[in-house]
């Protein structure tokens, strides 16, 4: 039994590896830089885009403000997470990195005239277009990313520091264009906590049934500082600490308002190291439903049952997804196809079978169910699967199959 269980959790493990690194020309290629001419800030505007690898599928979209800094680490963590060894931890997604030619101007909620006093590089002169770059984002950047790229409806906003303060404006004043926040060390401090008073009013007064957020909060505190001590400080230097505590309390205070929400905050982990790893936790929180666990009955199945398990687990997927999310064709053909070399053929067959059903017009799918019945010696069954692959794509290596059933 060991020996099977491997040969399975092998092709998984194959399949994850070969889907994860694709290569072109001899480059391995994770995104291109697009753009678009915005009438509402008056300027054109880049994009990075990074869209996983497959056809005929539709994938959730993050969008992530400094795009430029965070967009390698971010598609290389969904990358990973979404191709576990089969056993995915979050879907594909589409990554949306959102640069700026104003980054003052484009994260932050209101005008100041003065530069804050620990923020000496900061200019203030542009400050306040933060409600403009939002408007931005929903009416032109979200058209013409849905409409050039095969995008779900679910959709994801990501920042950090600055970025984590537009995160909680979108959060709390349109609640409605993202399912999910990930806000990361928001510089909630800024024009005398002016947001986030607006933000402890809306969690006690609106309601957020089908939204997620994740808080991380980094240790930016002296020396011999701790979380306890920090929040009866009046030093300017913790006051953006003390104004993110100041953040997580009023989540915490107001549990019954719908919102599926968790922050941790990471005491070894400065204003700079922290994005990576609470971005991590956050896609694991929001997707905990997201893995689909095998056991090992499952890996020598004769009665076709992990078929049904796929079918059950991804019916549930697309019911908390609010859109339709099928199983990887390329992992149930590898399944498919080693229960058919294990002799298990009832599981091969439903697997294959699973494959036509959800991936009608793909001829890989009928090709290998044609395989199937070649196996069971059923040559009629086998003709009409090659038939169906041949009427998609005049496939070569199909065409043989087929000749050799018919003596040629």
């Amino acid at each position: 039994m060991k020996n099977l269980i491997s040969i399975s959790a092998f092709v998984l493990f194959f399949f994850a590896l070969y889907h994860s690194h694709a290569q072109t020309n001899n480059k391995i290629v994770i995104g291109t830089i697009d753009s678009l001419q915005s009438n509402l800030l008056g300027e054109q505007q880049k994009v990075w885009v990074y869209v996983p690898d497959g056809a005929n599928q539709q994938y959730p979209v993050v969008y992530l403000l400094d795009g430029d800094a965070h967009f390698y680490s971010v598609v290389g963590m969904i990358q990973q997470l979404s191709s576990v060894n089969g056993n995915t931890m979050c879907p594909k997604m589409i990554v949306v990195g959102i640069t700026n030619t104003d980054r003052t101007r484009d994260l932050t909620p209101t005008h100041v005239d003065v530069d804050p006093p620990f923020m000496d590089s900061t200019s203030s002169k542009t400050s306040g277009g933060g409600e403009k770059f939002i408007a931005y984002i929903e009416k032109e950047l979200m058209p013409y990313i849905e409409a050039k790229y095969p995008t779900a409806p679910y959709k994801m906003l990501i920042g950090h520091s600055f970025g984590g303060l537009e995160v909680m404006q979108a959060f709390t004043h349109h609640n409605h264009l993202f399912n999910a926040y990930i806000c990361i060390d928001p510089s909630m401090w800024w024009d005398h906590e002016k947001l986030l008073k607006q933000t402890k009013q809306a969690l006690a007064a609106q309601k957020f049934e089908g939204r997620s957020l994740y808080l991380g909060i980094a240790n930016t505190m002296e020396e011999g500082t701790d979380i306890k001590k920090v929040a009866h400080d009046t030093a300017v230097e913790t006051k953006h600490i003390r104004s993110i505590l100041a953040l997580q309390a009023a989540f915490e205070q107001n549990k019954k308002n719908g919102l599926h929400y968790r922050s941790k905050y990471y005491p070894d982990d400065t204003h700079g190291s922290v994005p990576l790893i609470a971005e991590y936790d956050a896609l694991r929180f929001f997707f905990d439903y997201f893995p689909l666990k095998f056991t090992m009955k499952d890996y020598v199945d004769s009665t076709g049952a992990l078929a049904d398990k796929y079918r059950n687990h991804f019916a549930n997927l697309s019911q908390k997804m609010g859109y339709s999310i099928k199983p990887d064709e390329m992992e149930i053909n590898y399944m498919g196809y080693d229960f058919l070399g294990r002799k298990l053929y009832k599981t091969a067959a439903r697997l294959l079978k699973l494959n036509v059903d959800n991936y009608p017009e793909s001829h890989h799918v009928y090709d290998a169910y044609g395989d199937y019945f070649i196996a069971m010696g059923d040559k009629a069954n086998a003709t009409i699967q090659f038939e169906k692959a041949l009427s998609i794509k005049d496939a070569p290596d199909t065409r043989k199959k087929l000749e050799g059933i018919r003596g040629k």
